[in-house]
């Protein structure tokens, strides 16, 4: 059977993306449309039996995705950088179908899914612990806690009543179209679940260009959903993917990508499509949920810092810009530095000693040296860190607050960052509300923000304080205190989007959230806490050795989690 639209194979073996015609897509949605109001009647037991294939389909076709994709981006397999693919990719998309898999087992049993915790904030607010999850977790990310906020509203006595929602009474049977994102390889397949086990909409799975290449491993991944006729997966650029979009077929759209994509989507291009944004006037009008990325900030809070301190976060720092060789929407971008603080001169030395010692890579994907263009000639005296190619690390720093700066409203999508001193009182929590509001006023988009804070900082109670207005007072949707914003993205078990607010002509980060495997509906950020100093370092860190072998032992453990299994990841990550 076939289980992709649009993939053939070459005669040497390896496959041949071809783009998927408008008769095949036709073909698609028909079929799904067929199976759409079985999938929304399906038992959860059924359910269930499809998340534990995907998970064991994933670990089967693990090594050959991952091999993909490193010869895709021009990584040796057997180097340290390669844990990348294998924990932004098949881990991920076994940890996400796990855990999804042990909530509708809550719901099979005629509960919902049970939180570690649940708290009241001084406000009224309600906050749900949602990691770690069991001992397993605490066991691999000591340390590490993550919360899930509520919106207003929602109390401790009615919490429950805004989980699995669509599993409390059916929703309309629909045909969901996710649009794919090109960078990070679990994206597409992990939106594909979203659809499909929390709004219970079967899915069209439209790859990126730049990533489609994964497209029959992914296949192999969801084999047993597409054998059923749950999910297609379809191939091709723009045309395509508009073809799908206004296709009768279709019933809601998810999209990860650029906000100029969302406005291309749902209001067309050109002046036209400009005026027509302006007067809201949309030319589609299905719903269409979005994750477009923003300008990431890092509050560095002034404290106590020793030269060890200063050489730690550093490589912290760096590691949040290089992941992925700078292609992540949640890429540290600004970092906000208070102008008197006595280490910030050091702290900026060692960042650049750090990019240095950090091998670069090929900007793989497409647009990335006229975005560095266009920052370079913007800022003559950014600091390079490479050969002079457009796989440079790119420091601009010395910004001036008070000025309009394109490191400030765009998303540079490559291996760019900048760091703004920010004049403020000596009062360090005045500097920390300062830093603040220039995050919420002045940086575009509201996808993620961390601040790092050095623990005998909070020892001081007006420090204290300060650090938790800041969590509570950023209008983000994922807040992250000393760990790299992407690790709201690793958990899974937190939610993923924008802070709520924007409206479809004013779309900013986006709409609605994905992941969230305790299946809220009622989400307004998602928080997680780390350690000032994490050991083993996380995986972010450039110097490890042994990412990869650590990142390939967590596939395996997550995919049937047992005690013995994380004996090779202790081990490996104590080795590098």
């Amino acid at each position: 059977m076939t289980t992709t639209v649009g993939s053939i194979i070459h005669p040497e073996g390896r496959h041949v993306i071809e783009p998927t015609t408008h008769e095949q897509i036709d073909v698609a949605i028909a079929a799904l449309q067929d199976n759409k109001q079985r999938w929304l009647n399906l038992s959860i037991e059924d359910r269930i039996f499809h998340l534990e294939q995907t998970m064991a389909n994933t670990l089967a076709v693990s090594e050959r995705w991952v091999e993909a994709a490193c010869e895709a981006k021009g990584i040796d397999f057997d180097a340290a950088v390669a844990g990348e693919e294998w924990s932004s990719g098949p881990y991920l998309l076994i940890r996400n179908a796990r855990l999804l898999r042990d909530s509708l087992r809550a719901l099979a049993d005629g509960r919902k899914p049970e939180l570690p915790a649940v708290s009241t904030r001084p406000d009224g607010q309600v906050v749900a612990k949602v990691f770690p999850t069991d001992l397993y977790d605490q066991a691999v990310l000591n340390g590490f806690v993550g919360e899930v906020w509520m919106q207003p509203g929602v109390t401790p006595g009615n919490l429950a009543s805004t989980q699995a929602v669509a599993y409390d009474s059916l929703p309309e049977a629909a045909v969901g179209l996710v649009l794919g994102a090109g960078n990070i390889s679990s994206i597409a397949p992990m939106d594909a679940l979203t659809m499909l086990f929390t709004k219970k909409h079967v899915a069209l799975l439209k790859l990126n260009p730049v990533n489609e290449y994964l497209g029959p491993f992914i296949a192999e991944a969801l084999a047993s959903l597409i054998e059923e006729g749950f999910v297609r997966i379809i191939y091709g650029g723009v045309e395509a993917g508009h073809y799908a979009c206004v296709h009768d077929g279709v019933d809601t759209i998810h999209v990860t990508g650029a906000d100029k994509t969302y406005y291309s989507i749902l209001f067309g291009d050109g002046e036209e499509g400009e005026a027509r944004r302006m007067r809201d006037e949309p030319l589609l009008t299905k719903p269409v949920s979005a994750e477009l990325g923003n300008v990431t900030p890092v509050i560095v809070v002034p404290g106590p810092w020793t030269t060890a301190d200063i050489e730690y976060q550093a490589k912290n720092l760096a590691g949040m810009l290089t992941h992925n060789a700078g292609f992540n929407c949640i890429a540290t971008r600004v970092l906000l530095t208070h102008g008197h603080w006595k280490h910030r001169e050091a702290l900026l030395s060692a960042i650049g000693d750090t990019l240095t010692a950090t091998p670069t890579r090929p900007a793989y994907y497409p647009g990335a040296e006229e975005r560095l263009a266009r920052f370079v000639e913007a800022h003559p005296e950014a600091r390079r860190y490479g050969n002079g190619v457009a796989a440079d690390w790119t420091f601009i720093t010395d910004l001036d607050e008070n000025e309009e700066d394109l490191c400030f409203s765009v998303e540079p999508f490559a291996g760019i960052f900048a760091e703004a001193p920010l004049d403020a009182p000596r009062s360090v929590p005045e500097f920390i509300e300062q830093a603040v509001e220039f995050c919420n006023s002045k940086l575009w988009g509201t996808l993620a923000a961390t601040l790092i804070v050095h623990p005998e900082s909070l020892k001081d109670p007006a420090i204290a304080d300060a650090v938790e207005d800041a969590i509570a007072g950023l209008r983000y949707g994922t807040v992250t205190v000393n760990a790299w914003s992407g690790i709201g993205y690793l958990l899974v078990s937190t939610t993923w989007g924008a802070y709520p607010g924007h409206t479809r002509s004013e779309i900013g980060s986006g709409l609605g959230v994905v992941h969230n495997t305790y299946l809220f509906d009622q989400a307004q950020k998602s928080v997680v806490r780390a350690p000032f100093k994490s050991y083993p370092k996380p995986l972010w860190f450039a110097e490890n050795k042994q990412t990869h072998n650590v990142a390939r032992y967590l596939t395996q453990f997550e995919a049937d989690p047992q005690p013995w299994k994380l004996l090779p990841v202790f081990g490996a990550a104590l080795a590098g």
